[in-house]
């Protein structure tokens, strides 16, 4: 579904991104780690269009580059990890952006678009916040409203920049079980950028490791998440064990033992 060959994202003079491949299967769920300022988010704002770059990037099938932005806001829906939230809007008006690439231009949104939003916010937790402004909002509400208004747009390929950030335990695994449930029942695709290995670990099906701009290693995730590799790219000592469905789990360890 997704295709990327040799991109390339140059910001203030600085190559960002150096020549990056990757590839996800049509359902598939590719998990992108690295520590701090590795280019995750850079490769995410590329894919979705924010950013250009060079190299190729194909969406099923089709080079990116050549799609009219309705037509990539069709495909490709991004909730991107700080975006912009005009604080008077309410929750359901912003949710309901999502349905754009769907509406002709001057037209309104249809008895149909607003079931999806609505529909969206019940699976999020979010229906009883439908009238409350963003302003209003904690950090996690707002984290939820971010990633509902993506899912409404009811595109193939989910992109998500740190989804969990901001959650608790519970509103990150009711997101990411969401999430993993549409891609199943749907062939979503899903592309994520993620700090907490484990959660990485335990969703995707794939993981690729951004270190310095480049990717360092891809796979399955026992086979990206060694320590190893966290110790190289992370600077971090971690005891990396199989759970009992066999997925990695990733424990930091005090750096003396």
């Amino acid at each position: 579904m997704i295709s990327v060959s040799g991109l390339t994202v140059t910001l203030g003079g600085r190559d960002v991104l150096r020549g990056v491949d990757l590839d996800v299967r049509r359902g598939g769920w590719l998990a992108v780690i690295g520590p701090n300022g590795a280019g995750k988010s850079t490769l995410l704002r590329a894919l979705a269009g924010v950013l250009d770059g060079q190299g190729e990037i194909l969406i099923d099938g089709t080079p990116a580059a050549g799609l009219s932005p309705r037509r990539r806001a069709r495909l490709v829906a991004f909730a991107p990890q700080t975006p912009a939230l005009p604080p008077d809007m309410t929750v359901y008006d912003y949710a309901l952006l999502g349905r754009t690439p769907y509406i002709r231009y001057l037209g309104r949104e249809s008895r149909a678009d607003r079931e999806v939003t609505a529909g969206v916010l019940d699976r999020l937790d979010l229906g009883g916040f439908a009238a409350r402004r963003l302003g209003h909002l904690s950090g996690g509400e707002r984290q939820r409203v971010v990633i509902a208004r993506a899912l409404v747009q009811q595109a193939p390929v989910l992109l998500l920049d740190e989804p969990t950030t901001a959650l608790d335990l519970g509103h990150q695994q009711q997101v990411l079980e969401l999430v993993d449930r549409l891609r199943l029942a749907d062939r979503l695709t899903v592309l994520s950028s993620l700090h907490d290995l484990s959660l990485a670990g335990q969703y995707a099906d794939t993981m690729t490791l951004i270190a310095g701009g480049a990717a360092v290693a891809s796979g399955p995730p026992a086979a990206v998440l060694t320590e190893e590799l966290i110790a190289d790219h992370f600077g971090a000592t971690v005891k990396v064990a199989a759970g009992p469905d066999g997925r990695p789990h990733v424990h930091l360890m005090r750096g003396d033992r």
